[in-house]
């Protein structure tokens, strides 16, 4: 019998060691997110029966409602959350390693990289830089956080190759790392030469895409309403509940709307974040660009708020860099129209003190909607 065994363990050489213990085991891991209250934890764990709990002193504790996995499932990881309760996605070894390849093939991975593990070790992008350092048999620096300290400490130690999500670009300098994996939020119109653009799901085992184009092995093509459809041997076996989304011809729909061009891929957004004001369809990222060119804003986040007449209308949470200098509606307005349409300028504006984003940097929109401050 099969077990899953949560690890709530600080990343670590000790998440590590933990980690292949319990593969060859032959049992499955559930990575939990450190940055969580411990009740949280504790509540995900039984969320999503695991068996066993190791702790960051190496102290395992059984559960008594835990259900077993089925052979060849190796992993059982969360979705962000974002919108709502967290899933469980479970992958097996056959998912893990054809995700593995698809990017080992990409990047020329090999034993002399030296991968550095900064983002958090409960969600794709950071598990799978340990994992893909383990089957490389590369050199693996494990971080807590994807801070400039951290990031030169693993420069000085030798590391070339790590993963990073949007919101750290912004402090931090990344110029020395031979290949950057951007991915879990949209990443910015302008990268530096060294990083890579990825997009995928915590169902494909993170980036399948990038820079537009799809590793080798995955198809994607677009539905007739502009959902993007991805089919690959890195796609997830279930849900922890035992459902799956994924068709019978194996198209998993990704809730993301996009379009192919000449074998690129190009991400619109979230199905539930197109904006449809007075009739007219406005992506949040393309006012949340001209926004965040506006002197003294520091971050943005747009969305669309229901209203009577129109439908929805478009609104914009601001973070300025300093709190002294006054923004107000007019002038956000006259700027997005100098680019945009002007069905695309915002009609209500929130000057807030922080945008709330997960540990991947994605807005966590409930959250989001109870900031309506001036």
């Amino acid at each position: 019998m099969n077990l899953l065994v949560a690890l709530d363990m600080p990343a670590s050489q000790d998440f590590v060691n933990a980690l292949k213990s319990i593969w060859d085991s032959g049992d499955a891991v559930l990575p939990i997110d450190q940055r969580l209250p411990e009740h949280v934890r504790r509540k995900l764990a039984r969320q999503f029966n695991a068996s066993a709990v190791i702790e960051g002193d190496n102290s395992k504790t059984k559960l008594s409602d835990g259900i077993p996995v089925e052979q060849g499932d190796a992993l059982v990881i969360a979705t962000s959350g974002s919108t709502g309760e967290p899933k469980g996605v479970v992958h097996t070894h056959g998912s893990i390693d054809a995700a593995v390849l698809a990017t080992g093939g990409r990047l020329n991975c090999s034993k002399h990289d030296h991968w550095l593990a900064c983002l958090s070790l409960a969600h794709v992008g950071g598990l799978s830089v340990v994992i893909r350092a383990l089957h490389f048999g590369s050199s693996l620096t494990v971080g807590n956080r994807a801070d400039q300290k951290t990031i030169l400490a693993a420069l000085d130690n030798g590391a070339t190759m790590t993963s990073l999500v949007p919101t750290v670009l912004q402090s931090v300098d990344i110029s020395k790392f031979r290949t950057v994996l951007i991915g879990g939020a949209h990443a910015p119109d302008e990268l530096p030469s060294n990083a890579i653009s990825t997009y995928g799901l915590t169902e494909t085992m993170g980036g399948v895409v990038y820079d537009g184009v799809p590793l080798d092995g995955v198809e994607v093509r677009i539905a007739d309403d502009s959902e993007i459809l991805i089919r690959s041997r890195t796609a997830l076996r279930c849900y922890r509940d035992g459902t799956n989304k994924t068709t019978k011809d194996g198209w998993l729909p990704t809730g993301d709307l996009g379009e192919m061009t000449d074998g690129m891929l190009s991400v619109h957004g979230r199905r539930d974040e197109l904006i449809n004001t007075g009739g007219y369809k406005i992506w949040p990222n393309v006012v949340e660009n001209s926004i965040n060119n506006i002197d003294g804003v520091a971050d943005c986040v747009v969305r669309g708020l229901t209203d009577a007449k129109w439908g929805s209308v478009v609104s914009a949470w601001i973070v300025l860099t300093d709190p002294k200098v006054r923004l107000n509606l007019a002038d956000v307005r006259k700027h997005v129209k100098q680019s945009l349409p002007d069905y695309c300028a915002p009609n209500k504006i929130f000057i807030i003190d922080q945008i709330p984003r997960s540990t991947l940097g994605k807005v966590q929109v409930s959250e989001l909607l109870k900031l309506k401050t001036f």
